[in-house]
């Protein structure tokens, strides 16, 4: 069966998740080609060669631009089947161009979806899969080089990076995150030798740096320092970073000194925002506080945390975006804040349990299909205001230092706000100027 995947955003990595499905796919006797489009041109010839095309959706992004491609390929092509797969799959669903959805651990579900398809009978609808997931060493082969994606930048020098996942889901229930939505609560383990065996497969391929895609690096703590610190026995040159939550940097505060041991540069930590009525309300379980102190400790052990954000929810105010820069500053982040985390609004997906909480209830209007996103405004109109301005200062400092980005857009915020803009014209410069960083910045 020729099957094809396509990836269309995945943070600037080069996408497991055509690696991933691809390894079984091939073990089981299908011709698989892979297409990221983030980095790779369409492929018309790619499109009229399959029988089957499989759409990674791993982001609220990746899941809009895969929509659009899908629809593309369905005008030229209005027979051949299509799939959507990962996270956002559910949201997907298949009221638009796609035949199936498979959110969850889709690798065997889009096993049996393409053997449907070969056998005559394809199977249709959509499916969240929580069992136990086909795990096995992702097949990089067919994909773009690692020289494509982002690099690590520190300083003056800069690595080739490379993306793999010790774990999958999460056992935490944000509100507004989409993992409880496809795990309710659930992780999934990828063994340590699956894990390791990508890693090196990454550095036969020039990767100096490892990114841990999960969701949650302290998910299973135990689990990613073993082979955090197995990588560093094995390769002692090798850098990385994780993701993990304010909350398990606080509980395990402990174990943050083996991070730096194993060559952890940083980690990336959803801060939100620095209200705490707005944290408790999306369940993130922590306050502004314990935002504060994560920063203080993590930096006097030696690696940085790099914060991301969530200014611009049904509940904020111009003084709470306001709070978020002067936490910046005050706690020298400037360098390690991507100045499009200030600019990001809440999105409310279909299913997401944000979209029946009683706090959301009032702001809810309309389901917005293009966008993939209940609608909503702030009571507010200064806020909705002050969100498409810095959007727009963010989309226009993309090649400028993050610096002037970022003071530009805090003064866009005192002015908002009715007070004086003079701090935002003089920003310190503290000693996070140049530490380590992905020349792609994060977003969703």
């Amino acid at each position: 069966m020729r099957v094809a995947l396509i990836s269309t955003y995945e943070l600037g990595r080069q996408p497991i998740h055509l690696a991933s499905p691809a390894a079984l796919l091939r073990g089981h006797g299908h011709e698989v080609r892979t297409l990221d489009l983030a980095v790779e041109p369409w492929d018309e010839d790619l499109v009229a060669w399959a029988e089957a095309i499989a759409f990674s959706t791993p982001m609220h992004t990746a899941l809009r631009l895969a929509t659009a491609a899908a629809d593309r390929v369905r005008a030229g092509r209005t027979g051949v089947q299509l799939a959507a797969y990962g996270l956002y799959a559910s949201v997907a669903g298949t009221e638009g161009p796609f035949d199936r959805a498979i959110a969850g651990e889709y690798e065997r579900q889009l096993l049996e979806w393409v053997g449907s398809i070969e056998e005559g009978i394809p199977s249709t609808g959509n499916t969240t899969y929580r069992g136990r997931s086909a795990f096995q060493v992702p097949d990089r082969s067919g994909l773009p080089g690692l020289a494509r994606y982002a690099r690590l930048q520190c300083g003056p020098d800069s690595a080739l990076v490379g993306s793999v996942e010790a774990s999958h889901g999460c056992r935490h229930q944000c509100l507004h995150c989409p993992l409880p939505t496809v795990y309710s609560g659930r992780f999934r383990a990828v063994p340590a030798a699956t894990v390791l065996a990508d890693i090196e497969r990454l550095v036969e391929a020039g990767a100096g740096h490892i990114t841990f895609g999960d969701a949650d690096f302290f998910n299973g703590p135990r689990h990613s320092l073993r082979i955090a610190t197995e990588m560093h026995r094995r390769w002692p040159h090798l850098t990385y970073d994780a993701t993990i939550k304010v909350e398990h940097l606080r509980q395990y505060e402990c174990d943050l000194p083996t991070l730096v041991e194993t060559g952890c540069l940083f980690v990336v930590s959803a801060f939100e925002v620095m209200n705490d009525r707005i944290l408790s309300i999306l369940d993130k379980g922590h306050t502004a506080a314990d935002a504060s102190l994560v920063v203080h400790a993590s930096r006097g052990i030696g690696f940085e945390v790099r914060p991301t954000w969530l200014p611009f929810t049904p509940w904020t105010s111009i003084e709470d975006v306001a709070d978020i820069f002067s936490f910046v500053v005050s706690h020298d982040l400037v360098d390690l804040t991507d100045p499009v985390q200030l600019s990001i609004r809440l999105l409310v997906p279909r299913g997401s349990l944000l979209a029946e909480h009683p706090a959301f209830l009032p702001y809810r209007g309309d389901y917005d299909t293009a966008r993939a996103t209940y609608r909503w405004q702030s009571p507010d109109r200064r806020v909705d205001t002050l969100a498409d301005e810095l959007a727009a200062l963010a989309e226009e400092g993309t090649h400028l230092p993050p610096s002037t980005t970022f003071a530009r857009m805090w003064r866009s915020t005192l002015l908002a706000g009715d007070r004086d803009p003079r701090p935002a014209d003089s920003i310190p410069q503290g000693a996070t100027v140049g530490r380590p960083r992905l020349t792609e910045p994060w977003f969703c």
